[in-house]
C-alpha cells in the first residue's frame, strides 16, 4: 500500500505541478523532478489554505474510520497552492534568471 501511496503523490504532484506552471504566464525553468516536488507541496499548501477556509472535511468509510474527501474542489485549492508556491519560488530566486547564454 505504501508504493501505491507514493506514486500516487507523485502523479498527482505531476498534474498539480504541470497545471500552476502552464497558468503561470513567464518560463519557469525547471525539470519534471522540481515539477513534482512543486506539485506535492503546492497541494499541501492549498489544503492547508482550504482547511482554514472552510475547516476539515471528513467522511466516513464503510468500515466506521474517518478518512478525508477528495474531490475537484481539493483539486483546485491544490493548483492555487502549487501557483503561490511557483510564485514565491520565482520571488526568491530573483525571476528564475540562469547564468546560460540564449
Amino acid at each position: 500500500m505504501v508504493v501505491g501511496s507514493i506514486l500516487g503523490w507523485i502523479v498527482a504532484g505531476l498534474i498539480v505541478g504541470a497545471l500552476a506552471r502552464a497558468l503561470m504566464p513567464g518560463r519557469q525553468h525547471m525539470g519534471i523532478v522540481m515539477t513534482i516536488v512543486l506539485g506535492i507541496v503546492g497541494a499541501m499548501v492549498g489544503g492547508f489554505i482550504s482547511t482554514m477556509l472552510f475547516g476539515p472535511r471528513f467522511a466516513l468509510d464503510p468500515s466506521g474510520n474517518y478518512m478525508v474527501e477528495t474531490a475537484w474542489p481539493g483539486w483546485i485549492m491544490a493548483v492555487i497552492g502549487g501557483l503561490l508556491v511557483l510564485w514565491a519560488a520565482i520571488a526568491a530566486s530573483g525571476g528564475m534568471r540562469s547564468n546560460r547564454m540564449p
